[in-house]
């Protein structure tokens, strides 16, 4: 693909025009990944959207370039959101206009035949904006989370008892937090979910399966962090778990959940990787 002086040179000033436009948008955004812990993988999220818009930079072409006006309704509605935004200070719907905006330009600009093909790392952009009721969740995740380990524990005949997010064991006692509620996982393993899926061969359907299986592997690979916990404090004592907390169950959570995913995909039909990416 020959690369033109003036695409990239007009490719730069409408960045630059945006980044000055989306400013605020961008400063909130940076803001909440750095504070908000569900979504600490946001800052990764542009850099693969760029990786895989690499790998698809041949739909930056000329040859079979057909703007489509589309885009103009696309860049309006998206200017109406931002406007909107501004004056409510709703930062998740600008974050939200400026994916449209970029829908937009690249429909007018490049076609609709190329937006296509770029239409994945444009959408994954939305796993970069965090939800804003997201943390109304938690509570009912933390004594699902902790009524469900305590059932657990007490199948391999350890003797434990929970009132809503309170774990009560012989020797010592929990609270399932927000940090044990799994909401954490379930966000960042989503996002890894949508990657996974995405770079496989398969059909549609196989995929919305695996999609759909993403929050049930989550929720059951956080209850198995949380009842191994409780297995831990109840042979070496209260201690010892919370440093197998700290120091280990999260790589176990994440290497069981992405075992269960592999797992998943294989029975789906969905095994291999695809070559066009």
């Amino acid at each position: 693909m020959r690369v033109n002086v003036r695409d990239i040179v007009g490719g730069a000033i409408i960045l630059g025009l945006l980044a000055l436009l989306f400013s605020s948008t961008f400063a909130w955004l940076v803001y909440n990944w750095i504070n908000n812990s569900y979504y600490s993988h946001g800052f990764l999220v542009p850099l693969i959207s760029a990786f895989f818009l690499w790998r698809r930079r041949e739909a930056f072409g000329r040859h079979d370039r057909e703007s489509n006006n589309l885009g103009l309704v696309a860049l309006a509605i998206s200017l109406v959101f931002f406007l909107i935004a501004q004056v409510w200070q709703a930062y998740s719907l600008s974050a939200l206009a400026l994916i449209v905006l970029l829908v937009g330009l690249a429909l007018y600009f490049l076609g609709e035949r190329a937006t296509r093909r770029i239409a994945f790392p444009l959408a994954f952009l939305l796993f970069m904006i965090p939800i804003p009721f997201i943390t109304r969740l938690s509570p009912a995740l933390e004594s699902f989370t902790a009524t469900t380990s305590t059932a657990a524990v007490g199948l391999l005949g350890i003797p434990a008892a929970n009132l809503g997010s309170q774990i009560e064991l012989q020797n010592s006692s929990f609270v399932v937090g927000a940090a044990c509620s799994g909401l954490n996982s379930i966000v960042a393993l989503a996002t890894l979910v949508v990657i996974f899926i995405y770079i496989l061969e398969g059909s549609y359907r196989a995929k919305l399966v695996l999609l759909g299986m993403a929050i049930p592997i989550a929720i059951v690979a956080n209850i198995f962090r949380v009842s191994s916990l409780l297995v831990i404090a109840d042979l070496f004592g209260a201690e010892a778990g919370m440093k197998y907390f700290h120091d280990y169950s999260s790589p176990v959570l994440f290497l069981l959940a992405f075992l269960l995913l592999i797992l998943a995909s294989r029975l789906v039909g969905c095994s291999e990787i695809r070559r066009d990416i």
